[in-house]
C-alpha cells in the first residue's frame, strides 16, 4: 500500500514497531523517488499515537488519508473456551483499540481538508466464521466502528470504509501456512479462482477508496475474497 500511494504521488508516514521493515521499505520508496518517513509507532499506545499524528503534520502540513491495518496473529488463539485472556486482550489492543486511536487521533487533522478517507482493513473472519476468537471479535468491531465514523463525521467530508479481504499472500500468512502443506491444498479449494489474494490486490483497493473516484463511498463494507463469501460450487 505504502509504495503503491507514493507512486501515485502520496508523502507517506509508515507506522509500526518493525523498525527494520518499516525503515527498508521508507528507503525503497525514497530510493524511487517517492516521499517516505517511518515513526516507530505502537498503535495501542495513545501517547505514541499522539506523537505519530504531531510528527506528520510538522513532515507535511496536515493528513489527507489514515489507513487502518495493523494486525496480531497469535497460534493461541482459538476457540473461545480456550483462547488465553492476554492472547484474546493482545488482539484487541492491536487490531480494534489501535485503529480507535489512530482515527480519533487523525480526525482533527482530517477535518482541516476539504475531503480526506479514512480507510481500515478488517476481515472476511468478520463475516464468516473462520476461527480465532479474538482475531475475529477485533476485525468484526472494526466495521460497526468504521461505519460509525462514517455518518458521524461525513458533514466534514471525511469518509470511513472497511476493506474485507481474504487469504492474503504476505510473509505472516505463508509462513503460517507452510507448517500445514495440506491445509494450505484446503484452503485453495475454498476459493473459487482457486487461489489466495496478492497484497497490490488489496492496494489497488485501497488506493481507489482513497481516491476522490470514490468520492460518494462512505460507510460501505468491500469484500475482495476472489468469491470466498459467494459459496462454493455443489454438485450432487
Amino acid at each position: 500500500m505504502a509504495a503503491l500511494f507514493a507512486v501515485e504521488g502520496a508523502s507517506v508516514v509508515l507506522a509500526d514497531i518493525a523498525d527494520e521493515t518499516g525503515v527498508r521499505i521508507a528507503r525503497q520508496i525514497e530510493d524511487g523517488g517517492g516521499k517516505a518517513t517511518y515513526i516507530h509507532t505502537d498503535v495501542s499506545s495513545s501517547a505514541e499515537v499522539s506523537a505519530l499524528m504531531t510528527g506528520t503534520e510538522a513532515l507535511y502540513g496536515g493528513l489527507d488519508v489514515l489507513i487502518n491495518n495493523a494486525i496480531n496473529i497469535s497460534s493461541g488463539d482459538t476457540c473461545i473456551t480456550e483462547v488465553a485472556e492476554d492472547v484474546f486482550d493482545k488482539t484487541i489492543a492491536i487490531c480494534l483499540k489501535g485503529p480507535f486511536l489512530c482515527t480519533r487521533q487523525a480526525i482533527p487533522l482530517l477535518k482541516k481538508r476539504q475531503s480526506s478517507s479514512i480507510v481500515t482493513i478488517s476481515s472476511v473472519n468478520a463475516l464468516f466464521g473462520f476461527g480465532e476468537t479474538a482475531y475475529t471479535a477485533a476485525k468484526g468491531g472494526l466495521i460497526s466502528m468504521m461505519r460509525l465514523v462514517a455518518a458521524e463525521y461525513g458533514e466534514w467530508k471525511i469518509r470511513s470504509n472497511v476493506i474485507c479481504p481474504g487469504t492474503i499472500e504476505t510473509p505472516t500468512s505463508m509462513n503460517h501456512w507452510k507448517k500445514y502443506p495440506t491445509g494450505y491444498a484446503r484452503l485453495l479449494e475454498m476459493y473459487p479462482l482457486k487461489r489466495i489474494g496478492q497484497p497490490s490486490e488489496v492496494a489497488q483497493y485501497a488506493l481507489f477508496l482513497a481516491s476522490e473516484e470514490s468520492a460518494f463511498v462512505n460507510g460501505s463494507v468491500c469484500v475482495i475474497d476472489g468469491g470466498l463469501l459467494a459459496g462454493r460450487r455443489f454438485e450432487i
